[in-house]
């Protein structure tokens, strides 16, 4: 079996690596994530869907405290996640996340990019960070353009680079906020393919999005959220042939139509 063939697996392949724990969250009066409990085993890829609004965007973003919660627990490898400070600069190390627009910092080149967290953070020597983030640039496929600046690329290559400059921290799980949502339809492809490869490969992925062929693809497991609320889990062959609540029947009605 190759790097980039994926063992068949059951839900519960590997230890517990992100664990949220009757997590609920409120904007003032609005409760937008309700009762939440799910976790993410090491090595399982985890895709969450549902109708705008639904909360998805919020769940993915409080794994790394960019959203923190009101009431309930997330734990990342056993510990929970850091209040502040340097632990949870490191926490951010250790989670990878790469959002609808790319975040890439205009005046640096593509390398410089990606090389920025493993120098500043991780402490990596500059010519040790050069060398693993040009491998990481090729393995996305846009290392010929490690000289350039990201307006120099398209959204598609931009969004690649965000990607490798994730994995440069060598995360151990990375978050995926509707990545492919800015992209023009051309190059949506050529993102989720990079994904499908990750996910093959073995990273713990959760990943938001409206991209049903990928959850079906890639996902070991989909999540359907609607108001705030996980209201259905299953695989992906069950969840799309199968959908158990009325909510998720009438929002695969509605999108499978088309």
């Amino acid at each position: 079996m190759t790097a980039l063939e994926k063992e068949p697996t059951t839900p519960a392949q590997g230890e517990p690596l992100v664990v949220l724990s009757d997590v609920q969250k409120w904007y003032g009066d609005l409760h937008v994530l309700k009762d939440i409990n799910l976790t993410v085993h090491r090595g399982e890829v985890v895709v969450v869907i549902g109708p705008s609004g639904s909360g998805k965007s919020t769940l993915c973003r409080t794994i790394n405290r960019l959203e923190t919660i009101g009431e309930g627990s997330i734990q990342l490898d056993g510990k929970p996640l850091p209040e502040e400070g340097k632990a949870l600069a490191n926490l951010r190390a250790e989670v990878g996340m790469v959002f609808q627009s790319f975040n890439l910092f205009a005046h640096k080149t593509i390398l410089e990019n990606v090389t920025l967290g493993p120098i500043k953070v991780r402490g990596v020597k500059k010519a040790d960070a050069d060398a693993k983030a040009q491998e990481l640039l090729d393995r996305v496929g846009v290392g010929h353009q490690a000289a350039k600046y990201p307006a120099q690329l398209s959204g598609g290559q931009q969004q690649r680079v965000a990607i490798a400059r994730a994995l440069a921290m060598e995360p151990k799980v990375m978050l995926f906020d509707e990545p492919t949502s800015a992209l023009d339809p051309e190059m949506i492809s050529e993102v989720l393919d990079v994904m499908v490869t990750l996910a093959k490969g073995g990273m713990t992925m959760v990943v938001v999005t409206h991209e049903m062929g990928f959850a079906r693809t890639a996902a070991d497991r989909v999540v359907f959220m609607a108001d705030g609320q996980i209201v259905e889990e299953n695989t992906p062959e069950e969840f799309f042939t199968n959908p158990q609540s009325p909510r998720a029947q009438d929002f695969l009605g509605k999108i499978l139509k088309h």
